[in-house]
């Protein structure tokens, strides 16, 4: 029964917080300033933190350890949604009054989604543990192909969520406000018509569920306990918005940021396939993977990419 209330209490403060920052400081649409950017990802991360301590304090050391390896893991991966949102954004041309209603609703539906993604995969892994070896090895797999890809091979135009919402209803050619759909007058009758705004918006669900698929297990390497993974999961992804409109700007000067996100899920995905063997403790888990990101950003920091 405590289990139940915490999570009750924890969503309700989260739908609290998201109602606060769409009705009250973002009910007109207006261009997310860099100011207002900074303020916004400073609360965020003193909420994390600050939840962080409550798991430390109620739950334990360990379960607080735990929590903040989990958004620490979370937080860096997220960066690299932003490298590919503001790809979007730009391919789009979405006016950056608009930007943050988008974001907005892309993350709350990347909260159920992972939500869900969440739930199944406490279940699997309790109900089998050799999950636990497929889990790493994707980690390993999928932490070389970071490093091999490039977030400008992002093609928006032939992605599958756009072909098929082209094929079900019609397009707009301009955006429409902040409206996802409008109804224009045909010939004969109205019709339903997305506008690209909508479209903007499926492709950056989209975008967070493949995210989704790689950050989840990482966090399995670190915790099983589904509470734990889906606290600092929720923290990460809410910060995520504040920290689009804080780095769009300079996210491509983070360019040895990717081989440090490499190296951390290819390090978590041996720790999960050795889990058997060696449990490493998990306060040299955090050291490993805060001096991989560190080292990572000092380096793009002090070593620009050249033009």
């Amino acid at each position: 029964m405590d289990q139940l209330w915490l999570w009750i209490g924890f969503n309700a403060f989260v739908l609290a917080m998201l109602a606060v920052d769409l009705f009250v400081f973002h009910r007109e649409a207006h261009e997310v300033r860099l100011r207002e950017a900074a303020a916004w990802s400073v609360v965020w991360i003193v909420l994390a933190l600050l939840f962080g301590a409550g798991v430390y304090g109620f739950m334990g050391r360990e379960a607080g350890l735990e929590y903040y390896t989990g958004y620490l893991i979370e937080k860096a991966l997220s960066v690299d949604n932003i490298f590919v949102f503001v790809l979007i954004f730009t391919s789009f041309g979405v006016p950056a009054r608009y930007q943050h209603r988008v974001l907005f609703w892309g993350i709350l539906g990347a909260l159920l989604m992972r939500g869900a993604m969440i739930a199944a995969g406490a279940y699997l892994i309790q109900q089998f543990h050799w999950i636990i070896y497929i889990f790493g090895a994707f980690l390993v797999f999928t932490g070389i192909r970071t490093a091999m890809h490039d977030a400008d091979d992002f093609d928006t135009e032939s992605s599958l969520p756009i072909r098929v919402i082209r094929r079900l209803m019609p397009v707009t050619n301009a955006y429409h406000g902040q409206r996802f759909f409008v109804r224009e007058q045909g010939h004969r009758r109205s019709r339903l018509m997305a506008t690209p705004l909508f479209v903007v918006l499926a492709l950056v669900e989209t975008t967070d569920l493949i995210f989704a698929v790689d950050s989840i297990p990482a966090i399995f390497a670190v915790t099983q306990d589904p509470f734990i993974v889906y606290s600092s999961n929720v923290f990460a992804i809410l910060g995520l918005r504040a920290l689009y409109f804080l780095l769009a700007d300079v996210i491509h000067r983070f360019h040895y940021l990717k081989a440090g996100l490499s190296t951390v899920l290819v390090f978590v995905g041996l720790k999960m396939l050795a889990i058997d063997v060696y449990k490493m403790p998990i306060g040299i888990s955090l050291g490993v993977i805060a001096l991989v990101l560190g080292v990572s950003v000092a380096a793009s920091w002090l070593r620009p990419a050249r033009s």
